[in-house]
């Protein structure tokens, strides 16, 4: 491997602060380069470096106007190397500097990379930097000069094996949501399930492929890549905070359990774990294209109640239209996720257009069922985003905010009751491509309730005056 090589891509060669600085600026010359010929070949415009200091605010630029998802999958497949490097380079400076090689990792994660980079660059040349036992010391011929620091930073053969099996799991992470979303327009059981499974259990392999490591250290190194993909998927704004944190729980758990099995086959049949790796990576996307051609969502309802102190002639009003909801108090809105504000309707009966306006824009809903003052019954014909994804930067277009939870309709029934009292029902029917529903319905429905009972509470005040 030729000096400058070794410097880039390997493990061992010292980088100095000067080297730091210099190719630290050159590439991102390079990457700023590369990114904006992918963005002229697409949309014929160009973007700012002014602004490249938060490369994901300019990869979703609204001035670029409408792109092809392809596009995005290119700007990040073009990002892996420089992604390997300044994290290679940034464990490798802090060894020279004497700091803990972890610390470098920190690069890979958003708003904090820049002030790593910065301690990275200032902190100065430690010469007896060790961080391998004596007997792991690349091996010196008798008299030869050992003035100043050695070429190589001496990493824990432990350390060499983390990078590496991190790398794979980051790679292998981002490769399956770039098939998934870009590519094959899912979020599925592959995604979500599959991958983080065989995540875990590729970082798990590539650890213990030397010999047998600590279980607890190979989970924690699991665990930990899973993080630093996520953290990965919000340095480019693929998505945003909640979303993620959506999927933490189901994709940490399963990246454990295929780190565990991994580690258990590790430790018996290392040639064999060999060929499992290979044909997991190999079925993986096989199993993703299959999946998009399978999966077709299933319509589902949900249902909110609440009692009204008054008839249902006098709830029905505030039932075709509303006016200003009060500022929504609990934090789950203020995460980004989309609130009802208010409800106008246009004509009467069958045929009138009713329009709930959210925080993210309006649902226009034609009346299909006019019961007065019993029932009222909408399709939805267009529909705003699901949320506007909380985030570091500015704007967040996560394909799944638009086509991937669609309410087809709903409805709101009038129930009397008795002492001139009325139970007000209201009914949202949807679909969720996004797998497993299982798991994902959780959520879609506990947003749908809330949407609901914020409604409701709403007609219920105005009603009861």
């Amino acid at each position: 491997m030729s000096n400058v090589a070794a410097l880039l891509f390997g493990l061992r060669s010292r980088v100095s602060r000067g080297q730091y600085l210099a190719w630290g600026f050159a590439l991102a010359a390079a990457k700023f380069a590369i990114d904006t010929g992918i963005v002229y070949a697409f949309t014929k415009k160009t973007w700012s470096p002014l602004g490249y200091v938060l490369p994901s605010v300019i990869l979703r630029n609204e001035s670029l106007g409408s792109v092809p998802g392809f596009m995005h999958v290119l700007l990040a497949v073009a990002a892996m190397p420089f992604l390997w490097i300044g994290v290679t380079m940034s464990v490798r400076r802090a060894a020279d500097a004497g700091a803990s090689p972890w610390l470098g990792v920190a690069f890979l994660v958003p708003v904090f990379n820049y002030v790593t980079i910065a301690v990275l660059a200032m902190l100065p040349t430690k010469r007896d930097a060790k961080w391998e036992p004596a007997r792991m010391t690349p091996y010196r011929a008798p008299g030869a000069d050992t003035a100043g620091p050695p070429s190589g930073v001496d990493l824990p053969s432990g350390v060499r094996a983390a990078l590496l099996g991190l790398a794979a799991c980051i790679a292998l992470g981002l490769a399956m949501l770039g098939l998934s979303v870009y590519g094959l327009g899912t979020y599925g059981v592959a995604l979500f399930f599959a991958t983080p499974f065989t995540m875990g259990a590729v970082s798990a392999l590539i650890y213990n492929a030397a010999y047998q490591r600590s279980i607890w250290h190979t989970l924690g190194l699991a665990l930990l890549g899973t993080v630093l993909t996520g953290s990965c998927v919000l340095l480019f704004a693929i998505e945003g905070v909640l979303c993620l944190a959506m999927a933490f729980p189901i994709a940490a758990a399963l990246s454990i359990v295929g780190a565990l099995l991994a580690w258990v086959i590790s430790s018996s049949a290392r040639t064999g774990a060999a060929r499992n790796t290979g044909a997991m990576l190999m079925l993986l996307p096989a199993f993703a294209v299959g999946e998009a051609k399978l999966n077709e969502p299933t319509l589902r309802h949900v249902t909110t109640s609440i009692e009204i102190d008054a008839p249902p002639e006098r709830v029905w009003p505030n039932v075709i239209g509303f006016s200003e909801l009060p500022a929504p108090p609990k934090w789950i809105y203020r995460l980004g996720v989309a609130y009802p504000m208010r409800a106008t309707i246009h004509g009467t009966g069958v045929g009138a257009v009713r329009h709930c306006e959210f925080s993210t824009g309006p649902f226009v809903e034609p009346i299909t069922v006019w019961d007065e003052p019993h029932r009222l019954a909408f399709d939805v014909t267009s529909q705003p985003p699901s949320m506007t994804e909380w985030s570091p930067y500015e704007s967040v277009k996560a394909p799944h905010l638009e086509g991937y939870m669609v309410s087809k309709g709903g409805e709101f029934r009038l129930v009397p009751l008795p002492g001139g009292r009325t139970r007000l029902e209201g009914t949202t029917h949807y679909t969720l491509a996004i797998y497993p529903e299982i798991y994902w319905v959780t959520y879609g429905e506990l947003l749908l309730h809330g949407i609901h009972t914020r409604v409701l509470e709403h007609i219920k005040s105005l009603s009861e005056k």
